[in-house]
């Protein structure tokens, strides 16, 4: 029987997934996050997990290299891969929002400029709300954009809101609510529906249960 391949996002994501998988009865008792393997096959030997950078797992799964995987709603919103999201597993969650200053006011009579990290996700809300707008991509702290006159407002993952507020800086707006979905590959679900069928069911059961404890 072919392995099921399972596609988990470097770092907090695949430590918080690998523990869900693990009350779900699916364990790697090989995997050491200090290890800088990439793949590992599950006690079984029926499962094998695969480490890739968190924007590269839906690409994985839609393309059938891996038949399921674990990722950001942000991420899923941003590539806009063609996959089945079967289950929300309620950790890794925070927000999408629109920041910025605390007296600005958005328009519809200008071009709004908008700075993120997540383009696709700022266009089409502000497309979906009729504000004309210019997005600029950037890659590292879109803090700075309003602050320095690059952007007017940025649309971000919100956490806490700590850094918003050192940067005098609030939300503006609520986007949408982030947490780290389950995936299938659409092929996958039918040939190995079996397995991937009992796989999301304990991952349900095990949301129930109770959350994985993040350490925030």
């Amino acid at each position: 029987m072919d392995k099921v391949k399972v596609a988990l996002a470097k770092g907090r994501t695949a430590e918080e997934a690998i523990k869900m998988l693990a009350m779900a009865g699916v364990e790697f008792m090989d995997y050491n996050k200090n290890s800088r393997k990439l793949i590992f096959t599950d006690t079984t030997g029926a499962v094998e997990m695969i480490l890739v950078k968190s924007g590269d797992v839906p690409i994985y799964v839609e393309k059938g290299a891996a038949d399921i995987g674990v990722v950001g709603k942000d991420v899923l919103l941003e590539e806009e891969a063609d996959v089945f999201e079967v289950l929300n597993l309620n950790f890794g969650k925070c927000r999408m929002c629109v920041c910025g200053r605390k007296d600005f006011e958005l328009s519809f009579n200008r071009k709004l400029i908008v700075a993120s990290k997540y383009p696709k996700i700022a266009k089409n809300y502000f497309d979906l709300k009729g504000i004309h707008c210019e997005v600029i991509r950037l890659n590292g702290s879109v803090e700075l954009a309003p602050i320095i006159g690059l952007a007017d407002v940025i649309v971000d993952i919100v956490e806490s809101g700590k850094t918003l507020k050192e940067n005098h800086l609030e939300v503006l707006q609520e986007v949408s609510d982030i947490s780290a979905r389950l995936i299938v590959n659409k092929v996958s679900l039918k040939t190995k529906s079996t397995i991937i069928k009992n796989i999301i069911q304990k991952l349900e059961e095990a949301t129930l249960k109770g959350e994985p404890n993040e350490n925030r």
